[in-house]
């Protein structure tokens, strides 16, 4: 299976490829626009900063790419945030994939919010063989609102979405390259899609 990680400059790029090494894949980092569109799976990563990480996929013209790909597509972290429709990090337009706007955790909470939380209420493909009130990794001091293109939610200070889903677009906030065995069945599951 030929999945591609696209290279943007902001992404936590080699523990993702380790992920897929140890699940048989060797994944291929690429910013070219042929190798992303013939890739069977495309993985979206994000670490960093909402405003800096757009304004390089603009530069690349892979802001205009990734919402037009057609294959199975995973934006990880920072990643989904950018495929949201806006980010208070940076008053920052996203690529408006999925109809929900990205907030800032209040000062009712620890920000970041860093280390392990559950996620509840699964309702996608994506989650097959991994239970209710799994423990994913995560750092963030954004989230996504809870809306009806969530297919996974986790608490802090109160309820977010920690997975989104549109049609061959999904987002997970956490890291699943980072998330033991339930994050490596869902890479699993991802190219099992």
């Amino acid at each position: 299976m030929n999945v591609v990680i696209v290279d943007y400059g902001a992404g936590n790029i080699k523990s993702i490829q380790f992920a897929f090494k140890r699940l048989g894949i060797d994944a291929k980092l690429s910013n070219h626009v042929e190798c992303i569109t013939k890739a069977d799976r495309v993985i979206f990563p994000g670490v960093g900063e909402a405003s800096s990480a757009m304004a390089m996929l603009e530069q690349s013209g892979l802001d205009t790419l990734i919402p037009q790909l057609k294959q199975p597509v995973l934006g990880i972290c920072l990643g989904m945030q950018l495929m949201c429709n806006a980010s208070e990090e940076g008053y920052t337009d996203g690529m408006g994939i999925f109809d929900v706007n990205v907030k800032r955790f209040s000062n009712d909470v620890k920000v970041p919010q860093m280390g392990w939380n559950t996620i509840d209420n699964l309702k996608s493909d994506l989650f097959r063989n991994i239970r209710e009130h799994e423990f994913m990794y995560l750092i963030h001091s954004f989230y996504a609102e809870m809306n009806d293109q969530c297919i996974a939610t986790s608490t802090y200070g109160m309820n977010y979405a920690s997975a989104l889903r549109k049609d061959n677009f999904y987002g997970v906030q956490f890291h699943p390259e980072k998330s033991s065995l339930a994050g490596e069945q869902l890479l699993k599951n991802f190219l099992e899609l």
